[in-house]
């Protein structure tokens, strides 16, 4: 209870906070992270998770890429958590200027946030990789096999694969967040998939708070380090804004 009584007070102090998130924020819905006891590289598969969903993968073994694809990284009726709930209510207050994410889930927006960089993509947006006509999730999950736009061409996930670069403009948009913000929250995410975690080096703020259950590379850098469900912390910390 201390520690979320001193993330309150610094979040009393500033309208300049942005959220950088990862997996551990979408756990606490039923969806399973990558790195976990029960996380995606934990499980036994024909090859590695991040084989299956590398963009070579899905050029070479595109049918079995959508059999793993849907099975394992599509959650249709997971729900936003407390978490979700407290960072949307946060920016509805003036306080936070946007959430940067790693997640692919879409429950931030879910949720009521408005100013969401998804770092990673979306499973709800899908387009044709031959006409670039744009998809709704039900036309990947609506179908066996391999999904085809009404031109034949394969409606890939707009979702960044492994081999694929960031998107450029989301980045941009990232770092300039993080280089106005005054107080940068950071939760769920261990902070060692790169180039997403390197972005936390571009803040140039006053305080950094870290929320995760175990511990990660950055929290010597931290002024305020909590090992803890991140909505439990923030729907304490963000309660009066709710």
């Amino acid at each position: 209870m201390e520690n979320i009584e001193k993330l309150r007070g610094l979040i009393a102090q500033t309208d300049n906070i942005v959220f950088f998130g990862g997996a551990g924020v979408s756990t606490e819905s039923s969806i399973p992270d990558f790195r976990s006891a029960d996380g995606l590289y934990n499980q036994q598969f024909p090859y590695p998770p991040e084989v299956m969903l590398s963009h070579s993968f899905f050029r070479a073994n595109t049918a079995e890429f959508f059999d793993f694809y849907r099975k394992k990284m599509i959650f249709p009726h997971a729900k936003p958590n407390a978490a979700h709930l407290a960072l949307a209510a946060l920016e509805r207050a003036g306080r936070l200027r946007g959430v940067i994410t790693q997640n692919i889930d879409g429950l931030h927006q879910l949720a009521g946030s408005k100013n969401v960089l998804e770092l990673h993509g979306s499973v709800l947006r899908n387009y044709c990789t031959s006409c670039r006509r744009a998809h709704p999730l039900s036309a990947v999950t609506d179908c066996e096999g391999v999904p085809r736009c009404a031109c034949g061409g394969v409606i890939k996930p707009d979702v960044v694969l492994y081999e694929e670069p960031l998107e450029h403009g989301v980045m941009e948009r990232a770092v300039a967040l993080l280089r106005a913000a005054e107080l940068l929250i950071v939760g769920g995410t261990s902070l060692v998939v790169y180039p997403a975690a390197g972005l936390i080096d571009y803040f140039g703020g006053r305080d950094i708070v870290l929320i995760n259950r175990d511990e990660t590379p950055y929290d010597s850098r931290a002024s305020l380090v909590i090992h803890d469900s991140v909505g439990k912390v923030l729907s304490g910390a963000c309660a009066e804004y709710m």
